[in-house]
């Protein structure tokens, strides 16, 4: 997938004109990107769209206009699409109760080593996780990770032939699995490889 220029996105004023449809268009967009594992976990599912909203609404938030500010959210952001054999996903780890979340985060460490995709009869693919930066300490994971998932060309020839795709986490602390990803999800997935 191509990675986004300064030309891909609208200006600050344009944005405001658009945002409720641009918005509206991405939610939908999102949803066949994105997928419970267990209670307490979400993956979502990057693509170039979902990232040109994630660097609109930052540069509207923070009201960044020059280039450099703009070039620096690009630098940030980019890393987060796929590039062709991969998917890049962002985890979320969800509790509602802040004394929950808190003792879920110590318990969890290292969960984001243990997130997989495999797909048909393969090995299961570990996440490579967290590139940009360290996001876990003596105490306890952060409730955001991002992940990387590369796949063989066989894995993805695969795919496109419709082997079936399975996801999971594997912690001692959270053990789930999605035996089949739902189809308008996996369809959405094997379309990143186009």
């Amino acid at each position: 997938m191509e990675k986004l220029a300064a030309a891909d996105l609208m200006s600050l004023e344009q944005y405001a004109r658009e945002r409720p449809a641009f918005r509206a268009r991405v939610l939908r967009h999102k949803g066949e990107r994105r997928l419970a594992i267990g209670p307490n976990t979400t993956w979502c599912f990057e693509d170039r769209l979902t990232v040109q909203y994630q660097v609109q609404e930052m540069l509207r938030t923070e009201g960044i206009f020059e280039p450099q500010g703009i070039a620096d959210e690009l630098g940030a952001f980019n890393p987060l699409i796929p590039d062709g054999s991969n998917w890049k996903v962002t985890l979320l780890i969800e509790y509602a109760q802040p004394a929950e979340r808190a003792q879920a985060l110590a318990r969890l460490k290292g969960i984001e080593d243990g997130c997989w995709v495999q797909v048909a009869a393969h090995a299961r693919v570990f996440a490579i996780a967290d590139e940009d930066l360290e996001r876990e300490n003596e105490e306890k994971t952060s409730a955001v990770h991002f992940l990387r998932f590369e796949l063989t060309p066989g894995m993805i020839a695969g795919l496109k032939a419709g082997a079936m795709l399975a996801v999971g986490v594997d912690h001692e602390h959270y053990r789930y699995v999605v035996h089949e990803v739902p189809a308008a999800i996996r369809l959405a997935l094997v379309a990143d490889f186009a």
